[in-house]
């Protein structure tokens, strides 16, 4: 029983110190890189919210159009 509680630990150790190894690889992006980013996906959930708020409102005045004849 005491074997397996330090095979664990071991294990649990083992992991976080590749896990270290691993994030030591990574290149992160510069902030200038994050803030382009940033603004592309900003400016294309507005476009997309644009669209679908048109969309919605074309579909309810046809809705009407047809309702009301």
């Amino acid at each position: 029983m005491e074997q397996t509680k330090k095979n664990i630990f071991a294990k649990i150790a083992n992991y976080f110190k590749e896990v270290k190894s691993e994030l030591k690889k990574v290149v992160w992006p510069s902030f200038a890189k994050v803030r382009k980013n940033t603004l592309v996906v900003i400016l294309y959930v507005l476009i997309v919210g644009l669209v679908i708020w048109a969309m919605d409102l074309l579909f309810t005045w046809g809705m009407a159009f047809f309702i009301n004849r």
